[in-house]
């Protein structure tokens, strides 16, 4: 059995195929450029290297529901181009194979439960802080949401008493995470991509501070045995600040189980929570 993976990002595709096992076999990046290019690379994949079902992780907003007459379709996105960009109309119609489309969120999401931090437990928050910020919810194998994936990054946030950055989401400001901790956010504040500072630079002590407040909305709204925290932002020089400042902001509210093993990083390795996730999800489609 051969499975394939779409992670469609804003600025690059990774394609990929595994056996049934998760074993990447092939790997391919593909610029994010129009969107009938860059699908048309897609197909070119997947024709030279056939699979039996194909999962996507996608950019969004995004439509995921099954039953929707958009289902598959890129939503209003300010990526220019791919707004009603009809993904799984178009590669489903070239490859003729089975294809299931969420965001690229919940698919990392899933890889985590399936195969890293979640394999344990029935219940999984994943987080990733990079770019964006965004959050995915999984119980007893299913994704939890409603009208649509959920908009973690853009929940209220409470800003720090003192700090008076403007924040960088063009819809929230200062009012939601994605504006205060994302990786854009930190570049704005310190000139420099985060990756270029060193963790004990202070701009990472506000961050977990964020980070921390995300993190213990998401444990009181969804109860979870583990809260998964992925992307370039938050390294394991931060998850002690973060699992402190989630008991402070608990205050002895409720009980908490250990926070070490409650907040954790990714388990899997390269940043292959998404495409583990997709193809795992592409696998439900032939079982």
């Amino acid at each position: 059995m051969r499975l394939g993976s779409i992670e469609a990002g804003g600025t690059k595709f990774i394609l990929a195929i595994t056996d049934e096992h998760y074993r990447i076999l092939k790997r391919q990046r593909v610029a994010t450029t129009k969107p009938n290019e860059t699908l048309a690379a897609c197909v070119s994949f997947f024709k030279k290297n056939p699979v039996d079902a194909l999962g996507i992780g996608s950019f969004g907003p995004a439509d995921i529901k099954v039953d929707s007459p958009t289902y598959g379709q890129i939503l209003n996105t300010p990526k220019a181009g791919w707004s009603h960009t009809d993904v799984v109309q178009m590669l489903r119609a070239a490859l003729k194979i089975p294809i299931t489309f969420t965001t690229d969120v919940n698919a990392s999401a899933y890889g985590e439960y399936m195969i890293g931090q979640g394999q344990a437990v029935r219940s999984l928050v994943y987080f990733t802080i990079g770019t964006g910020i965004g959050g995915g919810v999984i119980q007893d194998n299913h994704f939890i949401g409603g009208m649509s994936h959920l908009e973690m990054g853009h929940t209220m946030v409470i800003p720090m008493s003192g700090d008076n950055f403007k924040g960088v989401c063009p819809y929230h400001q200062n009012r939601c995470f994605e504006g205060m901790a994302s990786g854009p956010a930190i570049e704005a504040r310190t000139g420099k991509p985060g990756e270029q500072l060193k963790r004990t630079n202070e701009v990472f002590k506000l961050i977990s501070y964020y980070i921390a407040q995300l993190v213990f909305d998401a444990y009181l709204n969804f109860m979870p045995e583990r809260i998964v925290i992925g992307g370039s932002v938050v390294s394991e020089t931060e998850l002690p600040v973060i699992r402190r400042d989630v008991e402070q902001l608990n205050n002895n509210y409720v009980e908490l189980p250990n926070l070490d093993h409650l907040i954790v990083l990714t388990g899997i390795a390269n940043n292959g929570s998404a495409t583990i996730g997709n193809v795992a999800l592409a696998k439900n489609l032939i079982f």
